[in-house]
């Protein structure tokens, strides 16, 4: 199981590296989570250079994808060597999500017509130019798609991810473990309230 995350020049390191921990609390073999950037190295907005764990061609075959974001989103969604790869991300195969300035990359790659999305403040007006309806919520997701807005948001997208790869027991000890000690049920509280309902009902019981 691979989830990439894709991480740009100008990245969040609070929307890929908490994301990234959160994800790695699962371990499941074959569960592999990588940060895809379009170069060897890319380096953050506050100076933090990570390098290349997967190729966007490798995020594209992922069987989940959390696009980070980062000072440069603008850029990356006008740049047509990543957004010509990029458009081989398919929800009808595996899961998309969108941090932040992500949400961008979704929108202009069409992947959220007629869905609304999440997203940063500043973003905001760009996506909304963008023909999409942003809410005023931290998460929201519609079958394959999920959006998250503000960075402490992107431990939501890990664990919709974990829930929907690995189910709600594996991301709920994922949620647990990074939980503030003496405020983990609270917050592991707030976390389902704002997830679960964007979750695929229980199949039913067998009588």
């Amino acid at each position: 199981m691979h989830i990439a995350i894709l991480t740009f020049e100008g990245y969040n390191e609070l929307d890929s590296l908490i994301a990234l921990g959160v994800l790695n609390r699962v371990k499941t073999d074959g569960w592999r989570v990588t940060l895809a950037t379009p170069s060897p190295k890319v380096t953050s907005m506050n100076g933090v250079v990570v390098e290349q764990m997967s190729t966007l061609e490798e995020a594209c075959a992922a069987d989940a994808v959390i696009v980070g974001s980062g000072i440069a989103t603008r850029e990356v969604v006008e740049d047509p060597a990543i957004m010509n790869v990029l458009r081989n991300l398919d929800p009808s195969r595996q899961l998309v999500a969108a941090q932040c300035s992500g949400a961008l990359v979704l929108a202009r790659l069409g992947l959220l017509n007629d869905i609304p999305a999440c997203t940063d403040l500043t973003t905001r007006p760009w996506v909304v130019a963008a023909g999409v309806e942003v809410l005023n919520q931290p998460f929201y997701a519609r079958g394959n798609i999920a959006t998250a807005g503000g960075c402490l948001a992107s431990h939501y997208l890990a664990a919709w991810t974990i829930a929907r790869l690995e189910g709600k027991e594996a991301a709920d000890g994922a949620l647990h473990y990074v939980a503030p000690v003496g405020e983990k049920e609270e917050y592991v509280e707030r976390a389902w309230r704002n997830i679960t309902p964007y979750l695929p009902a229980p199949a039913p019981t067998p009588a």
